[in-house]
């Protein structure tokens, strides 16, 4: 059974008259809406709707944004890096209007993704090497990330898996996850495994429920969390069919990937709140962008705005040197200014470990400002965010 090909079964099996529409559309969402000829309120609520929709070429996209020449140009080249891919609703976000918009940047080729800078690499992470069967990564020695699908409803600039999302040939099946099955089940330091992919999301829920059922039933997993964008790009596919399949296997974890305050709307509030209600904690992994996020206000904002949703900001990582990916990277020095300006000035909740993936596959690395000014015997010398020295004498 192909997961991809149940995924798109499932698309064309709707009941739209079992779909409402939950939350009033916006003038964005029904201008975008009236472009495709007989469409509906209830299909714009409709997750298969969005993509089958997703939109995918420069004529799509010109339909609802004024391009510019780099993104014409980052458009037409796409193919040879990351094809596009914004889902209906996700596009509804851009700003039209403003060509550095936080959402436009992160869904919409820019012609510098064409340049290849000489630090960068096709798999940063090392996951092709440390992969002992087809979707498995096992990197640490306790835990797995389980690689699931090659697709995601939308497809982020700055992937660290464009070598392989959205190509169509890693031939994931249930043969394959059979052997991950396996290979899980044989190690039994293995006790925590992060679904993902692509996204797994995207799945529908009855493929979604085999490979979660399989992983809990493995006696020494202890822990299993699924890492999805979903919830952020198309919360549409938060349904309740959807959370009583998780709820059956609870406790399920939900790493969520949020970039920025402007995605927070009143679908993702919504998908949010009826992911918490149902008892599945989630962690937001935040990526730092250049333009997108790179500012200790934007950043803040962003942390106070998870918290409000019940999302407790997790991580922060340095972007991935990835093939094309030079005009998104920062300096570390920006990542530690913006962790300067959350320690100590925000509540503890809010503050994320900001963490750099060691490239070539040397894992997550923290990075922090230091804190200890000098440590003797049996005293250490300490400075707080305001950087006012204070001595602690160990007893």
């Amino acid at each position: 059974m192909n997961p991809i090909a149940t995924a798109t079964k499932d698309a064309q099996a709707v009941d739209k008259a079992s779909i409402k529409p939950q939350i009033p559309l916006t003038e964005r969402e029904q201008e975008i809406l009236a472009l495709y000829k007989g469409a509906t309120p209830a299909d714009w609520e409709d997750w298969r709707w969005q993509i089958r929709n997703r939109i995918r070429t420069k004529d799509e996209i010109a339909r609802i944004l004024t391009l510019t020449p780099k993104e014409i140009k980052g458009i037409e080249g796409s193919g040879t890096k990351l094809t596009m891919s914004i889902p209906p609703y996700f596009a509804s976000l851009i700003d039209d209007h403003d060509t550095r918009c936080p959402i436009r940047l992160q869904s919409v080729p820019q012609s510098d993704e064409l340049k290849t800078a000489p630090e960068e690499m096709r798999d940063p992470c090392g996951e092709d090497k440390n992969s002992p069967v087809h979707g498995l990564v096992h990197r640490y020695p306790d835990r797995v990330l389980f690689l699931v699908n090659e697709m995601c409803a939308m497809y982020c600039r700055y992937c660290t898996r464009s070598r392989m999302v959205g190509d169509g040939n890693r031939t994931l099946s249930t043969a394959t996850y059979e052997k991950a099955f396996d290979y899980i089940r044989s190690n039994k330091k293995i006790r925590d495994v992060l679904i993902s992919g692509g996204d797994p999301l995207t799945m529908g829920d009855n493929m979604l429920e085999f490979i979660i059922k399989n992983v809990k039933a493995i006696p020494h997993v202890e822990f299993v969390r699924i890492g999805t964008r979903i919830p952020v790009t198309l919360p549409q596919r938060i349904t309740p069919e959807l959370i009583a399949m998780l709820k059956k296997y609870s406790p399920i974890w939900m790493s969520i990937h949020f970039n920025h305050a402007n995605e927070i709307t009143e679908r993702v509030k919504k998908a949010c709140n009826m992911i918490a209600d149902a008892g599945i904690p989630m962690g937001s992994q935040t990526v730092l962008l250049k333009g997108v996020n790179d500012t200790p206000a934007t950043m803040k904002k962003l942390m106070h705005e998870l918290l409000k949703i019940r999302v407790r900001p997790y991580y922060i990582y340095q972007c991935d040197p990835i093939m094309g990916s030079k005009h998104f990277r920062t300096s570390v020095a920006v990542g530690m200014n913006i962790m300067e300006h959350l320690r100590g000035h925000t509540t503890g909740y809010a503050v994320p470990t900001y963490v750099i993936d060691a490239p070539g596959g040397g894992g997550k690395v923290p990075a922090s400002p230091s804190y200890i000014i000098s440590q003797e015997k049996g005293k250490t010398v300490l400075r707080n965010y305001a950087n006012e020295k204070y001595t602690y004498y160990d007893p």
